[in-house]
């Protein structure tokens, strides 16, 4: 065999080996069992609320639900100092802490007044968002004032398991600030909020906003049987006084039915001013539920 063809010969071999060397590896490789395939799941974005409110500040102002124009800082400071203690606790305790109940021993004592700017004042917070609910089944009056009285809400999720509440939430044009209207109002439903499906709801939604603090209007506790069954739901609870109006036998009767942890204050509404020589109030509007001046807080006794 010449030089050449023993140089041929050695790399038709040195081929054949390579070839071999490749097989081999290739099926070295197809025999190592391949890593499972991981099914990533991502967990479905919390629904904005689909429907929206435009809240009408003139209309409110009018009907005597905000402070005239030009006391708008007065009043900014004074629930400030109500709701600092309450936003503290919310965020810091477990999530029923989040549901706050407004309510009040009579009606006309303040409660949707108060109720309102409270929640505008907390919506002003840049750690929360705040829901506030129309509990009031049998008058509604917040839903009335808002405009929204024949908006579906929270009667309608009580009754019917199908519905999801989140839908029916108002997205309001203010930054932080939900609305759930009343809804239908229903013959029993005493016993719709007394229900588990109601506790069901409630821890639903704070469950689903960890951000969120949901505020309940509630109806008066001394004319109202849905008032109370409510009392056991939220983390705090606080009721609304009319200055030199709700008698002082009503407000201790309201007390009692709180439990003293829960209760975070009295919120002493229409009280007076000092201005210059003289006392200036705030009687002459708050047409429809005694709303008016200047509210402060009163610790529990």
């Amino acid at each position: 065999m010449s030089l050449i063809e023993s140089a041929l010969e050695k790399l038709r071999r040195g081929a054949e080996a390579d070839s071999d060397t490749r097989h081999g590896d290739s099926r070295a490789a197809n025999s190592v069992p391949q890593p499972a395939k991981v099914a990533v799941v991502i967990p479905p974005e919390v629904e904005e609320p689909r429907r929206r409110l435009t809240m009408d500040i003139k209309a409110l102002r009018d009907a005597g639900y905000l402070p005239e124009e030009g006391l708008e800082r007065r009043f900014a400071d004074h629930y400030r100092q109500i709701k600092r203690p309450v936003v503290e606790k919310a965020l810091a305790g477990p999530s029923e802490m989040r549901i706050v109940l407004v309510s009040s021993a009579l009606p006309g004592d303040g409660k949707t007044f108060t109720s309102i700017n409270l929640a505008l004042s907390m919506a002003r917070e840049r750690d929360i968002s705040v829901l506030l609910v129309d509990a009031d089944g049998p008058r509604s009056r917040l839903s009335e004032v808002l405009g929204i009285r024949s908006e579906p809400g929270l009667l309608d999720a009580l009754a019917d398991e199908s519905v999801d509440l989140e839908s029916l939430i108002l997205r309001t044009d203010i930054r932080g600030l939900d609305v759930l209207p009343a809804g239908r109002f229903i013959e029993n439903s005493t016993e719709l909020l007394a229900s588990v499906r109601m506790r069901e709801i409630a821890a639903r939604l704070v469950a689903r906003n960890p951000r969120r603090l949901v505020l309940f209007d509630s109806a008066p506790l001394l004319v109202s049987s849905e008032a109370r069954v409510l009392l056991s739901i939220p983390g705090q609870i606080l009721l609304v006084v009319r200055a030199g109006v709700t008698p002082r036998q009503a407000i201790l009767e309201a007390v009692g039915y709180v439990e003293k942890t829960k209760l975070q204050g009295l919120i002493l509404n229409q009280t007076h001013f000092q201005k210059g020589s003289g006392y200036y109030d705030y009687g002459s509007y708050g047409k429809s539920e005694g709303q008016s001046g200047s509210p402060t807080q009163d610790p529990p006794e």
